[in-house]
């Protein structure tokens, strides 16, 4: 098939890339020219393991074309992705559909001929009535139909999550639809996908339910951390204990901090807006969404508590800032909060991240980035790991620290408390 994805973030650049190594035409549009033209020369604006060998690999195939005319993208295209952002607007829990509905005009004025347009950012419930609107005063109804694919992509595992997904969900009200995605995304389906059809709205609310779902684990794991480490447990046994339930599952049952990224803080509060729009109240995810923010002050306070209440000229180093590992995504990431929050107190800071230096923290006096993960330790009092990158899973403390009496708050549960104990390291960690 010929498609048209339209933004080239992360779901829009994956999926395209994904869909053309499947054999498919694809057109990656984006008003950025200078990206457009990165992208060309197989330069990727995100940091996903294999993305670039997949775009160069399908670029010099001639599957995969980046371009900036959308008209003649639209016009030779069957299928076409929206996949723009959709963020939370200002001062609320709302979202931000410029961006989405921008592209719904701008697609109005090229369709001559069938199309399927598909909504695969993340939207809100009856989205797709306002673009079927905004699309039908241009063009009559059979020459399109408009549905929700909603993606369920990690970043880290992107790629993996594309190519071998546990479900692939299409919404919409022509069921006439649902043979023509199934064809499309029928190498998935021989892996083993589901697929499974609803309506539009069902598909949109899919998508924010299961992203809600999720951060409730997080949090509901994260609060029994807190027993845990009260009533002297380790809150590991409880996640493998409660884990082993089938009906639960141990997935996204790790203690550590906040959740933060580009989808669970702003879908939970958009979650929010949905109910109140349809009169509902959502009240376990408006409490999800008060304890994630509680969890951020709760961690940092702890560091306060390991250093005595003594931050003032202490040499701290933050391993890993992004909100998870292999990614260089900084949204919504608990280091936001930690970071400044220890510079306001007179910490003197040092980080590494495997992703590299991060912009957020380019004005802030006192904190240096570190490109070496042994020299960002070196003489440190306290060393934080924020994050749970491979390469900090077996650092080797006192040889790179070369001083006595440091600290390690590992809030990732890296490490076996018993063998800190035995290589006589004061070390904390999360609910143990």
């Amino acid at each position: 098939m010929k498609i048209c994805m339209i933004g080239t973030g992360y779901v829009g650049l994956v999926s395209g890339c994904c869909f053309a190594d499947l054999g498919n035409i694809v057109y990656c549009v984006d008003k950025d020219k200078n990206k457009i033209n990165q992208l060309r020369k197989s330069i990727t604006p995100i940091y996903e393991p294999g993305l670039d060998d997949l775009i160069r690999n399908n670029h010099n195939a001639k599957r995969l074309i980046f371009t900036d005319d959308i008209e003649k993208a639209v016009k030779e295209s069957d299928v076409i992705f929206i996949c723009v952002g959709t963020p939370t607007k200002k001062n609320s829990n709302s979202v931000d559909l410029d961006q989405v509905l921008s592209v719904a005009k701008s697609i109005s004025k090229y369709i001559k001929k069938y199309k399927i347009i598909v909504n695969k950012s993340t939207v809100p419930v009856t989205t797709g009535d306002q673009i079927e609107r905004i699309i039908n005063k241009k063009v009559k109804s059979p020459l399109y139909d408009v549905i929700s694919n909603p993606e369920f992509l990690r970043e880290g595992e992107a790629i993996r999550d594309f190519k071998y997904p546990d479900r692939i969900v299409i919404g919409s009200n022509n069921k006439k639809i649902f043979k023509k995605m199934e064809l499309l995304y029928e190498p998935l389906i021989k892996k083993g996908a589901k697929f499974f059809c609803t309506t539009r709205k069902g598909a949109e609310l899919i998508k924010y339910a299961s992203n809600a779902f999720l951060a409730t684990k997080i949090t509901f794991i994260n609060e029994i951390a807190n027993l845990c480490e009260a009533a002297n447990i380790n809150v590991e046994d409880i996640s493998v204990g409660i884990g082993s339930d089938e009906r639960i599952g141990s997935r996204f049952l790790r203690a550590g901090p906040a959740y933060g990224g580009s989808c669970f803080p702003k879908d939970t509060k958009a979650l929010v807006s949905i109910g109140d729009k349809f009169k509902s109240n959502l009240s376990v995810v408006k409490s999800v969404i008060r304890s994630n923010n509680n969890r951020k002050i709760l961690l940092t306070k702890r560091v306060e508590k390991i250093l005595n209440n003594k931050i003032k000229n202490k040499k701290i180093t933050i391993l890993g800032v992004t909100f998870k590992a292999n990614t260089d995504d900084m949204r919504e990431s608990s280091s936001l909060f930690l970071i400044p929050y220890l510079l306001k107190k007179g910490g003197i800071i040092r980080y590494y991240d495997p992703s590299g230096p991060k912009k957020e923290f380019k004005k802030n006096k006192n904190l240096k980035f570190s490109n070496d993960l042994n020299k960002a330790c070196i003489g440190s009092d306290l060393i934080i790991i924020n994050t749970e990158w491979d390469e900090f899973k077996s650092i080797d403390f006192k040889k790179i620290v070369k001083k006595n009496n440091f600290k390690i708050y590992d809030m990732r549960n890296l490490y076996n408390p018993i063998e800190m104990k035995k290589k006589r390291l004061k070390y904390f960690s999360i609910g143990r």
